[in-house]
């Protein structure tokens, strides 16, 4: 009952920081400048706030429809994190096109080769398509998005780029992948046992609750024109490195 509780608190405090996080960014016209978080967080509110809960209580949490309506909903956001961490690549790559050409084909390659070994469950379970493919896709964007994350991260410390929200957006970025990927290691290591399903339900909507707050900082704190500046010796001896 305790943990039940729990999941409910930290789901109704996700919910209310995501239209704090809305309001914010529509305050002032910030999405302008924030485009790509804004259209993600305003997505996020739509569907974890508003949709699951009415297919929920309509249908039941017992129901093939929500289940149905669970996952579809997982990939799209799953889509759209890793639409955002490109956005946040482009952000850190404003000062050299090419290294953002690079990056842009890396980040083709990755969802392409996530969709192709995700496509190959089908030809082991073809009748299975909700219950093994769009699973397996979900999980291995997020995972992927995780490893992208970082790599983001290391980037922007390598560049030396003074871009404090951008930071804070990564970081927090890098909360809600990680509880997602522990989650995930926890069950398959445990075989799903009692303790790994009850952390599976806490930790989730905790890492989204932190991710929120973390951004709701950033906004908070940062001014709303945000310059970004590199060490230009430390960038290009990485474009360097990059063409090799």
């Amino acid at each position: 009952m305790s943990d039940k509780l729990l999941v409910y608190g930290l789901g109704y405090a996700g919910y209310g920081m995501e239209a704090v996080l809305c309001y914010l960014l529509a305050r002032q016209g910030r999405w302008r400048r924030l485009k790509g978080l804004w259209l993600y967080v305003t997505l996020l509110f739509g569907l974890d706030a508003v949709a699951r809960p009415v297919v929920l209580n309509y249908f039941g949490p017992a129901s093939v429809q929500y289940a149905y309506f669970y996952w579809l909903s997982d990939v799209v956001l799953a889509t759209g994190a890793f639409l955002l961490i490109c956005n946040f690549f482009r952000r850190a790559c404003k000062l050299e096109e090419r290294l953002w050409r690079f990056v842009r084909l890396l980040l083709v390659f990755v969802f392409v080769l996530v969709a192709a070994i995700s496509a190959l469950t089908l030809t082991r379970h073809y009748t299975q398509l909700y219950t093994t493919f769009i699973v397996e896709f979900s999980q291995n964007l997020y995972f992927s998005c995780l490893v992208l994350n970082t790599m983001l991260y290391l980037m922007i410390q390598q560049l030396a780029i003074e871009d404090d929200e951008l930071g804070l957006l990564v970081c927090g970025m890098g909360v809600q992948f990680a509880g997602e990927a522990a989650c995930l290691a926890l069950l398959h290591l445990t075989s799903g046992g009692m303790f790994a399903r009850v952390v599976a339900m806490v930790l989730p909507p905790a890492c989204t609750l932190g991710m929120l707050a973390t951004w709701t900082y950033a906004i908070v704190k940062t001014p709303q024109e945000v310059p970004v500046r590199a060490h230009v010796g430390k960038q290009a001896a990485l474009v360097e490195v990059v063409a090799d």
